[in-house]
């Protein structure tokens, strides 16, 4: 067992690295300039918290008292003229806190690439490994590309480059050659140097089995989610500034954000070694191939579990999952339309109405549009309304629902249902209610994770009749339970 601190636990690696570590039986203590924002992790109450900033000498070092190996997460995106300067001095108290402390390791994860000129954002990733390997307390610095899980900018990037255009006009950079690497593998990596003794300190490139262009992960990812193979026009006149702002368009991924990573794509970034393997062998199986990597990070979106990236009640199950830390624009796009109605029935008689729903009882909204889309989806192949329910007044996991399918219920709390409709993406109706005020709250939320361009217009399409829709579903819903005998007060 190893003592453990680890920075930058509310960001991308840092979030999923906490867990593994603890898994691995090591002890964890978190730096954060905030407590509050680890308060709601899952693990929260198997760590330590230590509030300090980087660049505050003595509480770094108060945070790293009493721990062997340090892990330094800590990266600025280039959002400020002078972050390059800000990483320097925060590396250097780092280093130095950690030397006074008595840690034994740094363990820093910085940029790939062959020339860290092209870049300031590579720039600075190298010149914070340098500080750490020039420092008197023994550094490992790893130096990885593209990390490909779901909530890596990079990847998010590829994602929405990928899924909404299938005609792409794209910079130069197109044709630089990578070295994606599996978020598993990177956190494999990290763990492991937790419990490795010796007393290295140098620099490991790592990279995943695939060296391949920006345009070949585009025609990759279109390939592991499902899509038509993309066409990509490459056009050289395309600025780093443009380009990150076409990406800013096209892409939730901010353009501050964008900017560095097309920078960093300029440049080659395939690894020159692979002395890593010496101290952490590869699995029995190799590391992790880029069609693999693209669909572990697909995997929770393209099946039912989606609900990690939007209900709280659910915890990420592997490191390429989405988690609670991840930026907002991570995860795909997921459309929501989402409605609230108190009532004044008891909650028991407002659940018998929900769960009732579909079959003979009907949607609760204009019955000839349910018929109309259930004819076209039986037109287009699909199973229509003709399923009904098995039983008009219960429902368990895994009915058919017309052409839904029941994916989850918590009696007298929660309905959700999945599409079984022809559709260009996944989609999944959400009935709930709680009580507020001492009255009861029906909540009602249709989500739509669009299946490339065909499903952003599909949504855009239809929004303008969500509220005949779903909009008079809820009215009538409730409406119909105020008609039970039984309400609040009777």
């Amino acid at each position: 067992m190893t003592r453990c601190l680890v920075t930058g636990a509310t960001g991308y690696i840092g979030g999923r690295l906490v867990p593994q570590l603890l898994d691995a039986g090591h002890e964890v203590r978190c730096m954060v300039r905030s407590a509050v924002r680890l308060r709601d992790q899952p693990w929260a109450g198997r760590i330590e918290v230590a509030e300090a900033d980087a660049t505050d000498p003595e509480r770094t070092r108060a945070a790293l008292e009493g721990t062997e190996v340090a892990y330094y997460l800590i990266h600025a995106m280039g959002g400020t003229r002078d972050f390059a300067a800000s990483d320097r001095r925060a590396a250097a108290t780092f280093a130095a806190a950690a030397e006074a402390a008595g840690v034994r390791r740094v363990v820093y994860l910085g940029g790939l690439t062959a020339d860290p000129r092209l870049s300031p954002h590579l720039r600075s990733r190298a010149e914070v490994g340098d500080i750490f390997l020039g420092s008197r307390v023994p550094a490992v610095v790893l130096r990885a590309a593209v990390i490909i899980g779901s909530g890596s900018a990079s990847f998010e990037m590829l994602r929405y480059l990928t899924e909404r255009l299938p005609v792409m006009t794209t910079p130069r950079w197109v044709h630089s050659r990578t070295q994606p690497i599996a978020v598993r593998d990177v956190l494999r990596y990290l763990v492991a140097w937790a419990a490795i003794p010796d007393r290295v300190n140098r620099g490991f490139d790592i990279g995943g089995p695939d060296v391949l262009t920006y345009g070949d992960m585009m025609h990759g990812y279109a390939a592991a989610a499902g899509l038509p193979r993309r066409l990509i026009i490459p056009v050289p006149l395309l600025t780093p500034n443009l380009s990150s702002q076409w990406v800013g368009l096209v892409t939730p991924v901010p353009a501050g954000i964008a900017r560095p990573l097309v920078e960093s794509l300029r440049s080659e970034a395939v690894c020159r070694e692979h002395d890593i393997a010496g101290y952490v062998p590869d699995p029995p199986a190799g590391l992790t191939s880029f069609p693999r990597a693209v669909s572990l990070a697909l995997h929770k979106i393209k099946e039912a579990d989606v609900a990690t990236r939007w209900s709280s009640a659910s915890t990420p199950g592997a490191p390429s999952d989405p988690m609670p830390t991840d930026p907002d624009w991570s995860g795909g796009s997921l459309y929501v339309d989402d409605r609230r109605r108190p009532v004044d029935v008891r909650p028991e008689v407002l659940w018998r109405v929900i769960e009732g729903i579909g079959g003979e009882a009907g949607w609760y909204s204009l019955p000839v549009a349910w018929r109309i889309r259930g004819l076209m989806d039986r037109m287009a192949g699909g199973v229509g309304l003709r399923r009904g329910r098995r039983d008009p007044n219960r429902l368990r996991v895994g009915d058919s629902v017309d052409f839904w399918r029941v994916e989850e219920v918590e009696p007298g709390r929660l309905l959700r249902l999945r599409a079984e409709m022809r559709l260009p993406g996944l989609a999944w109706l959400e009935l709930s209610l709680s009580q507020a005020h001492g009255r009861t709250v029906y909540r009602q939320r249709a989500l739509f994770h669009p299946h490339g361009l065909l499903g952003h217009l599909y949504w855009w399409a239809i929004s303008p009749f969500h509220n005949l829709i779903f909009g008079r579903m809820a009215r009538n819903l409730t409406a119909s339970a105020r008609r039970f005998p039984f309400r609040t007060g009777g």
